[in-house]
């Protein structure tokens, strides 16, 4: 049986096997020779692995766009929205970007960043954890491919402070 898996319908990602899957799919993008100019890692979920493979790959330049999709477990909007504040990406039309999520769940997300980064960059490519086999997009880094929904070590436990009634 898969070590990440815990029985159940999930996929159970802890931080040590966090570290290697990150460290693995740097490797991937290195071994591509693929070295982008700038990490976009998209929040929140993105943060944690963009900043990682940020460090792997010796890239400081991280930018990050926040974009709501999933308001609770397998609850999401009608569509991804970026919300403010807007990434300027002025004067990045010769950059390579490497967009940086956890998981290509339903691919929506990472589909509105390509398409908000694609016609005002040099190339866009994208990296995942996870990607599951609905993704509307196929990225170019992945570390594992999965149909389970995945505990991430970062939102597995309930929030210290509950979340802003709106």
């Amino acid at each position: 049986m898969d070590p990440l898996v815990d029985g159940s319908e999930r996929e159970v990602l802890t931080w040590d096997l966090y570290g290697r899957g990150v460290r693995d799919l740097a490797q991937q993008i290195a071994d591509d020779g693929y070295a982008p100019d700038i990490l976009l890692g998209i929040a929140r979920g993105g943060l944690i692995p963009a900043g990682s493979i940020g460090y792997a790959l010796s890239i400081k330049n991280c930018y990050l766009i926040n974009v709501e999709y999933y308001t609770d477990i397998d609850e999401r909007l009608e569509v991804p929205v970026i919300l403010p504040p807007y990434l300027d990406m002025v004067d990045l039309n010769d950059a390579d970007v490497l967009v940086v999520d956890d998981v290509a769940d339903t691919g929506h997300t990472l589909q509105k960043v390509y398409e908000f980064v694609a016609d005002k960059v040099n190339m866009t490519r994208a990296a995942v954890l996870y990607e599951k086999p609905q993704s509307a997009i196929r990225c170019e880094y992945v570390w594992r491919r999965t149909d389970k929904w995945i505990d991430f070590p970062w939102s597995s436990e309930p929030p210290i402070v509950p979340p802003p009634t709106r």
